[in-house]
């Protein structure tokens, strides 16, 4: 299968669990879209990541324990952010690191977009 034929593995890290098990469902629901893991900490995430080697990280700018960007810089993998409030930190973390940043309000479309964006699809 080439990978332009096999779904997009994302890894979703974001601590809040109702917010979080809501994008498990809807972005595996979407096609050409597999979420492989979901992770509450960066701490996790970057242990997660190393283990499943997703195609694309989905994280959270405001964790409990480390921030998206300290997450980002430990991943071999592309990332998007997505924060609730995004200001000048966010988006100067997610330039630097290459990323986008997709605001939570922006809805479900612009994080799928941002996801296969990332992926190269």
């Amino acid at each position: 299968m080439s990978t332009l034929e096999r779904p997009i593995r994302v890894l979703l890290v974001e601590d809040n669990d109702v917010y979080r098990d809501s994008l498990v469902f809807l972005l595996g629901a979407r096609a050409g879209l597999e979420v492989v893991g979901a992770e509450a900490t960066g701490e996790g995430a970057i242990r997660c990541a190393h283990e499943l080697e997703p195609d694309v990280a989905v994280v959270d700018f405001r964790l409990p324990d480390i921030d998206g960007g300290t997450v980002a810089a430990s991943l071999e993998t592309a990332v998007v952010f997505l924060s609730a409030s995004a200001g000048e930190a966010e988006y100067d973390a997610a330039s630097g690191a290459g990323a986008v940043l997709v605001r939570k309000d922006e809805g479900l479309e612009a994080l799928v977009g941002a996801i296969r964006a990332a992926a190269g699809r």
